[in-house]
């Protein structure tokens, strides 16, 4: 068991945190990484009120009751209100925020006794999370799956860790247990790791989805969205050529998003792997095999341990 303000802070053996990835992330999944010793967490992003309080209540049963999780909440999302109801409701030990301000709604959660650690990709957003008085911050780089910021994770950290106070977690990229050192020596008290888990047996995606995760390299990651404040980062393939192409040959916003509507679904959970978007990271040439959570864990925690071993003979 490791000892850093994240791990006491959840009550967890190690600072990794599954994301929470939106029509993705469930209880399967969630309990197969806390079961490794770290901390699962449900989507809320994609499903229903209902679709989340069954994963709620299939994790307990596979977990108990008193083993941590946590639940992925997106504030701009049509039900939020229901699914901050439903964690408070549930008691669910802590939540992640994002797709918008978050703050409104620490008093109420942290009031139901849920840690409340909201997603940030810049030094004025950290601080204001701070002072409005998150529990941890997840800095999220550039280099995510998904939606994502614009500044890499090593200049966010190097920019924000010496004004916060509060534990760090670190995101984007982080694939092996070289990051996850990495990540610590820059600051952070754990790491959040989404694209690593899309390739467990556990994970719920489609299997044309892992294997072109699989066979991807580094140049296949690529980014919709950059021109405008929508980010999305996933790989390379039909859809993403021709939305890049009308994004910077004049279309609306509208039309873009209406050639984008689907597309996780139909990528991800179909298996139209180029009609569709596969999210990824761009972290992509060790991402080789398909392997338990546990296992995927089991090595993230060795490679972690023997870079920083070895880190006193770099100098």
């Amino acid at each position: 068991m490791w000892n850093t303000e994240l791990t006491k802070l959840l009550n967890i053996e190690y600072p990794i945190i599954q994301g929470g990835m939106a029509h993705i992330s469930d209880a399967k999944l969630a309990a197969a990484v806390r079961s490794a010793g770290g901390a699962g967490v449900m989507a809320s992003g994609g499903f229903s009120v209902d679709e989340v309080r069954k994963n709620i209540k299939l994790y307990k049963d596979i977990m108990g009751k008193n083993q941590c999780f946590g639940v992925n909440i997106m504030i701009k999302a049509p039900n939020k209100d229901d699914i901050l109801q439903l964690v408070c409701d549930e008691k669910v030990p802590f939540v992640t925020l994002a797709a918008g301000d978050a703050s409104p709604y620490f008093s109420t959660l942290q009031t139901n006794g849920i840690k409340c650690i909201p997603l940030t990709t810049t030094l004025k957003s950290a601080i204001y999370m701070q002072e409005k008085g998150a529990d941890a911050l997840i800095l999220e780089g550039m280099e995510s799956g998904g939606h994502d910021g614009k500044i890499t994770i090593m200049s966010l950290m190097q920019n924000i860790v010496p004004s916060i106070k509060i534990p760090i977690i670190a995101a984007g990229g982080i694939v092996d247990g070289k990051g996850i050192a990495a990540a610590l020596i820059l600051g952070a008290s754990g790491v959040q790791i989404g694209t690593r888990f899309l390739i467990s047996e556990e994970c719920a995606i489609h299997e044309n989805a892992k294997n072109a995760i699989i066979n991807a390299t580094d140049t296949d990651s690529t980014v919709t969205g950059f021109s405008t404040a929508a980010s999305v980062r996933g790989l390379k393939n039909k859809f993403s050529e021709n939305y890049i192409s009308k994004e910077y040959n004049g279309a609306s916003q509208s039309e873009l998003d209406s050639l984008a509507t689907g597309t996780l679904e139909k990528g991800m959970l179909q298996g139209d792997i180029e009609n569709g978007y596969v999210l990824a990271g761009m972290s992509l040439v060790q991402l080789n095999k398909i392997l338990p959570a546990k296992e995927i864990v089991k090595e993230l925690i060795y490679e972690t341990e023997l870079a920083l071993n070895k880190a006193p003979n770099l100098i």
